[in-house]
């Protein structure tokens, strides 16, 4: 032990005397180091890759047999994005092109809807000892806005259960028309372009479609006429419109009836059912989104409108995917989309369980009660 010491301390005397010596040795220690620590993280890499592999393959094994689209109770979740069940035997492709506006694509980098508001016209049921001025303050909008929604004057009498439409800020809200552009909009009722597309959640000026309804933040409206009613009701025969979601024995149920505008819902507690076209036209509007926020596409969320060949114009929100596009012809009862509306899903909106929220616009709603 002895001379293994006097030959230790003899090395280290060299190390002092010849420096060249010194630098050779530590470059050959930072080698070995770096050797092992390659060594190290390969060996650990490859366990993780081996533990994912299998993590995957039990996902897989677990996974088999399940249908794509969970019952309400367990949420809602697609399989692919590509494809989705329709029906219980076939799938459909399911990959429109989605357009995202600058508000959504935000929400969606930052993981959340950075101004959380209402956004969305509701409706107020008259109590005992409201006046309009009264029902005005509550909701935080001016008179103007509460009589300019309803058709009403400043010496209109409430009747108790009578329903108001509420707006989410004083304004006007407007039916879109042929030909109009929200530019055109802002000119006649004295409000901006880019308050009315941030508010409205639009991407650009012609974003608009016929039958939308835009809540026009601080506009005014025109001295004449004295109002902006809401479009000509056109006749149609009974039968014009059969159920949204009609299932093969003829069953159709609606859980919620007429709301604004003109619309009600239909449900058979499933989400990922087939919405079914009520009746021919041309597919005018297929609006999707990501965001999961209770006011996208003003609380409707994803949302479908065809065209009809009498001027009407029938509206499917709260869809799960779209199956057509933008300019397609569809036949009566083809099927145009999955249901969706389950909270928390993407597109969802203002919902609070899987249905249709099924709209007309220029007629009577068929489905109404």
């Amino acid at each position: 032990m002895k001379k293994i010491l006097q030959q230790f301390f003899s090395f280290l005397k060299g190390l002092k005397q010849d420096p060249f010596l010194c630098l050779g040795l530590i470059a050959a220690v930072l080698f070995v180091l770096t050797s092992l620590l390659a060594g190290f993280v390969s060996t650990n890499s490859s366990q993780k890759e081996d533990f994912s592999l299998a993590s995957l393959a039990n996902l897989s094994d677990k996974t088999a047999g399940e249908e794509p689209f969970l019952s309400p109770a367990k949420g809602f979740s697609p399989e692919s994005p590509e494809f989705l069940l329709v029906g219980d035997n076939s799938l459909k492709s399911a990959t429109p092109p989605t357009n995202f506006s600058p508000q959504v694509l935000g929400a969606l980098v930052a993981g959340y809807e950075t101004i959380d508001t209402r956004k969305v016209v509701t409706e107020y049921m008259v109590e005992a000892g409201d006046t309009l001025s009264s029902i005005a303050s509550t909701f935080e909008i001016s008179l103007n806005t509460l009589l300019w929604a309803n058709n009403l004057s400043k010496n209109s009498t409430l009747k108790v259960g009578q329903k108001l439409v509420i707006l989410p800020v004083s304004g006007v809200l407007y039916h879109v028309k042929t030909g109009d552009t929200v530019s055109n909009i802002a000119n006649t009722y004295k409000g901006k372009t880019d308050e009315i597309l941030a508010f409205n959640g639009l991407a650009g000026d012609a974003d608009i479609y016929v039958g939308d309804i835009l809540i026009i933040p601080n506009g005014v409206l025109p001295q004449a006429p004295s109002s902006q009613p809401a479009p000509q009701l056109v006749p149609l025969a009974q039968s014009y419109f059969i159920c949204p979601i009609l299932t093969p024995s003829g069953f159709c149920r609606r859980t919620q009836g007429l709301h604004f505008y003109n619309a009600v819902d239909f449900s058979n507690s499933q989400c990922g059912e087939p919405i079914f076209a009520a009746a021919e036209g041309e597919v005018i509007k297929v609006k999707l989104t990501e965001s999961i926020s209770r006011w996208a596409f003003g609380g409707a969320g994803n949302t479908i409108a065809i065209l009809h060949p009498n001027g009407v114009v029938t509206s499917y929100g709260h869809v799960a995917a779209s199956l057509v596009s933008v300019g397609q012809h569809v036949s009566q009862g083809q099927i145009i989309a999955l249901m969706g509306g389950m909270p928390g899903t993407p597109g969802a909106g203002l919902s609070t369980g899987c249905h249709t929220h099924f709209q007309v616009m220029g007629a009577r709603n068929p489905f109404a009660q």
